[in-house]
């Protein structure tokens, strides 16, 4: 095993169970101190407990590892600050963020209380803002960090009675590509973790997946890449079952149309805009304009 984190630490949210329990207890393996948070509460968000963090923390002190245990949640950035703290005061560094906090209150829109809408959008997108925030600053300085969002393909592509989820998961993808803009004169590598995987987030999907091939432990070894030093930035990774794939967001080459009739042009020509031949993904978002500009200068030439 080549791919080493000695003398590396690492946070990972959510980490008392499912992926998150897999993320710190690989990480320990391959020699990272790690910062096992997670508040312990329902799937849902409801209650909290420690016991599920210090059960991770046993685990990676059997092995002959190195954590501490942490309750905060990921709502809350004062007790965010606490937990980065005593990982600064402990270990005097943090080079890796894995944010995997999350929850799920599913329900199609029609019947979604707005309140749950905004808790989903607070837990798994402020969660990833809050401990981000936290820890950007810790990174620019040592001009080195390794930044994992936890997005899915509810998100990505969208699935029923996700209205919530699959909203924060997608708005996760924009929060990285921005930062992997920002960080990268300071060596922070952003990315994105699409994973499928048999936790108690997915319980009830039942027969719609072969859950026993879907081992969170199959989906680690994209995140320990995707927080190594040869890590890339700006990627969506997606992972599951052993199996690993990457998504895009992309633009295509369109067309360009003005006019009283534009929107007849539009409709006319909706398959040459859809026309996926030659499309790119962008560098960053002012690639859009240029594309534009570029056809409207070539139709005015």
């Amino acid at each position: 095993m080549t791919m080493r984190f000695d003398g590396r630490v690492a946070i990972v949210t959510g980490a008392g169970g499912g992926l998150g329990r897999e993320h710190a207890l690989a990480l320990a393996k391959r020699g990272a101190k790690v910062v096992v948070n997670d508040l312990g509460g329902a799937r849902d968000g409801s209650g909290a407990s420690a016991t599920a963090a210090e059960a991770v923390v046993a685990e990676i002190e059997a092995l002959g590892g190195e954590a501490i245990a942490n309750a905060a949640s990921v709502t809350d950035y004062a007790a965010v600050e606490a937990m980065v703290k005593a990982a600064m005061d402990k270990w005097g560094r943090i080079d890796i963020l894995v944010n995997n906090a999350g929850v799920l209150r599913d329900k199609t829109f029609a019947k979604m209380e707005l309140a749950d809408f905004q808790f989903v959008m607070d837990v798994h997108l402020m969660g990833a803002v809050n401990c981000t925030k936290a820890v950007w600053e810790i990174m620019r300085a040592q001009n080195y960090g390794r930044i994992v969002m936890t997005t899915s393909s509810s998100g990505l592509y969208g699935n029923f009675g996700q209205s919530n989820y699959g909203a924060a998961k997608m708005a996760l993808v924009g929060f990285m590509q921005t930062l992997s803009i920002e960080g990268a004169k300071n060596d922070i590598r952003v990315n994105c973790l699409a994973p499928t995987a048999h936790t108690r987030m997915t319980e009830d999907l039942g027969a719609a997946l072969p859950l026993e091939a879907l081992g969170p432990e199959l989906v680690s070894p994209g995140l320990l890449y995707l927080v190594s030093d040869n890590a890339p930035s700006r990627c969506i990774l997606a992972a599951g079952a052993g199996g690993f794939e990457r998504a895009y967001v992309t633009i295509t080459q369109g067309i360009h149309a003005v006019g009283e009739d534009a929107p007849e042009q539009i409709e006319a020509r909706f398959a040459e805009i859809s026309d996926r031949t030659g499309e790119i993904i962008p560098d960053m978002g002012a690639a859009q304009g240029m594309i534009e500009l570029t056809k409207a200068q070539k139709a005015h030439a």
